[in-house]
């Protein structure tokens, strides 16, 4: 880490002495190399303990309508219904009723014209087929989608076309109704934003924390600017800020009702593939009776484009991602947060580094990791196209 980043930081890492927690364990391979930009793609544990990953890019930027089962029983992944749309940068969201909504996404992000869809579609479990829910009133990606109490699910900000070939990141936020199939413009947000984080809090309301407030295609710029958007009222109200802005980052719910933000870029901006500054290692709690963020336990190095979840223990696993100095390579290191004492503890490290991979808590407690991308930029020997995985691995605590 720089010199120039400790400063930044506010402390160094704390990182709890013992043995690594856990193990990583290689399961079948996808069908081929993949990856899944957005955590909002991760695959979705269906109600029969399966995990449905649909979408991403089966080529660095262009996506795919292929959809596939993972079977916890054989660890293997089986093809299943593909959707009507391929779709990468897009959210995958389970309904109450086992169903899972795509919404949204690109069909490719790697040359111009860029295409912002407005189309979601339903997968059926039963039928393993996908069918039309409905379109959007802004076709939009990198937003996310989140379950609200009572069913209906939030899709807010991302990025789209504001005016026709102008590329800007989004305010608006829409509601899907699974009744009725129809989508319903809720009130705008206040900020605009993309490659931002949505948790549900234990009360119901939404916070949305961090992302990219850049205006053009090629300047990104972090913001702090965090807010809640109150599912019985459909209105939106400014919380706490983020101490450090960040976007690439991941907000995890704790057991407590708490919320942890871990890594992500910082506040400099970048054009292509330049990049200043490292990604985050300092964390942040935020407490939603006070709406404040307070300085957590330090991970023990930085990365973006990493993946967090709850574990069954109420510890928390970050695994993969990167760092936004080169994002040349897809990190093998995985650790483990305590929030008791907010402590980390260094994880078995994964069998392939990887980021932009989908990350899922199967039903066992197990963690599934599958596919990403291994190298980029100047550590792929063709560069000019991402080295993608097709591996597959489960994590036991």
């Amino acid at each position: 880490m720089t010199r120039s980043s400790a400063l930044a930081g506010g402390g160094l890492p704390s990182v709890a002495a013992g043995a690594a927690v856990g193990g990583w364990t290689a399961v079948g391979a996808l069908p081929s190399p993949r990856q899944w930009p957005s955590s909002e793609e991760s695959a979705v544990l269906l109600d029969d303990g399966t995990a449905l990953a649909a979408g991403g890019a089966v080529v660095r930027g262009i996506g795919t309508g292929e959809c596939l089962l993972f079977d916890p029983g054989s660890r293997t992944w089986q093809p299943t219904g593909g959707m009507q749309q391929p779709r990468l940068l897009h959210s995958l969201t389970k309904l109450e009723d086992g169903k899972v909504l795509a919404v949204g996404g690109m069909v490719q992000t790697d040359s111009l014209p860029f295409t912002y869809l407005a189309t979601a579609e339903l997968y059926d479990p039963a039928r393993k087929t996908w069918t039309p829910a409905g379109k959007l009133a802004t076709p939009r990606a990198l937003h996310t989608a989140t379950l609200l109490p009572g069913g209906k699910v939030l899709v807010a900000g991302g990025i789209g076309d504001q005016t026709p070939g102008v590329r800007r990141n989004l305010r608006s936020a829409e509601v899907y109704d699974p009744d009725s199939r129809t989508w319903t413009v809720a009130e705008p947000m206040t900020d605009a934003r993309s490659d931002h984080i949505a948790v549900r809090l234990t009360d119901g309301r939404v916070l949305l924390v961090g992302g990219n407030a850049g205006a053009d295609l090629y300047l990104h710029v972090r913001q702090s600017f965090c807010e809640l958007y109150d599912p019985v009222t459909g209105t939106w109200a400014p919380t706490g800020s983020l101490r450090m802005p960040r976007s690439g980052h991941q907000a995890t719910p704790l057991g407590d009702g708490t919320v942890l933000v871990t890594g992500g870029f910082p506040l400099t901006m970048r054009r292509a593939r330049m990049f200043s500054a490292h990604s985050l290692w300092q964390t942040e709690l935020y407490n939603p009776g006070s709406g404040l963020w307070t300085p957590s336990g330090s991970m023990p190095a930085g990365r973006s484009s990493h993946r967090a979840l709850l574990l069954r223990s109420g510890r928390v696993l970050v695994l993969g991602g990167t760092d936004s100095a080169t994002e040349d390579v897809g990190y093998a290191a995985a650790t483990v947060y305590d929030p008791r004492t907010r402590t980390w503890t260094p994880a078995a490290g994964l069998t392939t580094g990887r980021s932009y991979c989908s990350a899922t808590l199967l039903g066992d407690g197990t963690v599934l990791a599958a596919g990403g991308t291994v190298r980029s930029g100047m550590a792929d020997p063709g560069y000019a196209r991402d080295l993608l995985t097709e591996t597959s691995e489960l994590f036991t605590e």
